[in-house]
């Protein structure tokens, strides 16, 4: 027993002497923003004012295993889309109708459009009339680590509706391209860019 205390005793000396020996860890760079994990619940407060007045409140999440089903449903061909799809936590779906154009406040919709940049998302996309719908606005915003993409958001208005799709995942540059016209993630027709397979 004594001799199994001894051989422990070396054995913890020595890995605190080559511990100790080893270059401290560098630091870790910091960025202005900690990065805020994409949370498919969280939404701008600006986003309540904006659609209270909404005839229609619709919502929904696709989690994993939903997503994965509808990854199942996809021809050999879109293997490649298959594997993005795989890759997201889940997708959020808001769609709120009015009945009358011009209800919704545009001085809101600023508002909400300011929360994402004060998180300091990435302001991908802004359209008007024509960029992803046919009339109305169209924002898009990526959460982003570096060229790592954690999540996006779709912000859709048009004089009757206002739509907001989330998602969220571990994603590169490469699965965007393959997810585009899926979930609500805009599909841009002639934007030139195509899947290097």
């Amino acid at each position: 027993m004594k001799m199994l205390r001894r051989i422990a005793f070396l054995c913890l000396s020595s890995a605190v002497i080559v511990y100790g020996q080893r270059p401290a860890a560098p630091v870790p760079e910091t960025t202005d923003r900690p990065s805020i994990p994409v949370a498919l619940d969280w939404v701008p407060s600006a986003l309540g004012p904006l659609v209270e007045s909404a005839a229609v409140k619709n919502s929904f999440v696709l989690d994993r295993t939903l997503l994965g089903a509808t990854a199942a449903l996809l021809p050999d061909s879109e293997e490649g889309t298959r594997r993005s799809i795989r890759k997201l936590d889940g997708v959020s779906v808001r769609l709120y109708r009015f009945h009358d154009a011009g209800m919704i406040d545009l001085a809101q919709a600023d508002l909400l459009r300011e929360a994402y940049r004060a998180r300091g998302w990435k302001h991908l996309v802004s359209g008007e009339k024509g960029a992803v719908l046919h009339s109305g606005t169209t924002d898009v915003w990526l959460a982003m680590d570096g060229v790592d993409v954690r999540g996006g958001t779709l912000l859709a208005i048009t004089g009757k509706s206002v739509s907001l799709i989330t998602f969220a995942g571990d994603l590169n540059p490469v699965d965007l391209l393959r997810l585009r016209g899926h979930f609500g993630i805009p599909n841009f027709s002639g934007d030139k860019l195509e899947d290097a397979h």
